[in-house]
């Protein structure tokens, strides 16, 4: 049997990405992958950058690190509300000063996509969509958008992050996995997100996704000890903004 671990959406927070790899750790996998957005919204973005790097972790690039990286104006993210949007906005200036040049060296050159072979599969790693780094497939819309992606993309599985909400959906001969939000979940549920993809006897691939407590007070402590917006502690205490 082979597995691997996809995790995304970390959005520094580093105790959520401890737990999530001690978890990972424990259970025993063949590689780690990350489908990007290390930083943003969380107080810990450098300590992030830090130990995926120091973990070799393969990781695509995500909408906030490009905004954030690339000093772009915003991070294309769709926000519901204009408070919403001032919260977002406030964590991309923030995140913007407080994060360390090499770091912001090391997402620049982070790729858009990648793939991994696992068993007889081709799994294709993204973090909105194959088409855009803020294109969000819920699973709610993702029937309806499978067809062309797979008619412009090869794939066998698709992974992709982005809404913080995790799923496995088949359709037809592929499969679409979103791993969820290990920093920032966003599905009503506050506990960290990833997935494990595994083979079995005939090397067909299945996904399951993991959910993993962490200490969350320690988050919001920071949170507020840097000046981040409040509110992003309410995020995480109830896993939805």
């Amino acid at each position: 049997m082979e597995r691997i671990a996809v995790i995304s959406d970390i959005h520094g927070n580093l105790p959520a990405l401890e737990a999530v790899l001690e978890e990972i750790d424990r259970i025993g996998v063949d590689g780690v992958f990350c489908t990007g957005d290390l930083v943003g919204y969380g107080p810990f973005p450098n300590e992030v950058v830090a130990l995926i790097r120091k973990r070799a972790i393969p990781t695509v690039l995500g909408n906030y690190d490009d905004g954030v990286a690339f000093d772009r104006l915003a991070c294309g993210c769709d926000y519901p509300d204009p408070e919403t949007m001032a919260v977002g906005v406030a964590s991309m200036h923030w995140t913007k000063a407080n994060l360390f040049k090499e770091n912001k060296d090391f997402l620049r050159n982070l790729p858009a996509k990648t793939w991994v072979s696992l068993g007889m599969s081709d799994i294709l790693l993204v973090h909105g969509s194959p088409r855009a780094l803020n294109e969000y497939l819920y699973e709610e819309n993702i029937s309806g958008l499978f067809p062309e992606l797979k008619q412009e993309f090869y794939f066998d599985v698709l992974v992709a992050g982005h809404t913080h909400r995790p799923y496995v959906r088949k359709a037809d001969s592929a499969m679409v996995v979103n791993p969820g939000s290990v920093g920032q979940p966003r599905d009503g549920d506050p506990r960290a997100a990833f997935a494990l993809f595994s083979t079995d006897g005939q090397d067909q691939v299945s996904a399951r996704i993991y959910r993993i407590d962490y200490d969350i007070e320690r988050v919001i402590q920071a949170i507020w000890t840097v000046g981040l917006p409040p509110s992003l502690g309410e995020t995480l205490i109830h896993g939805r903004r």
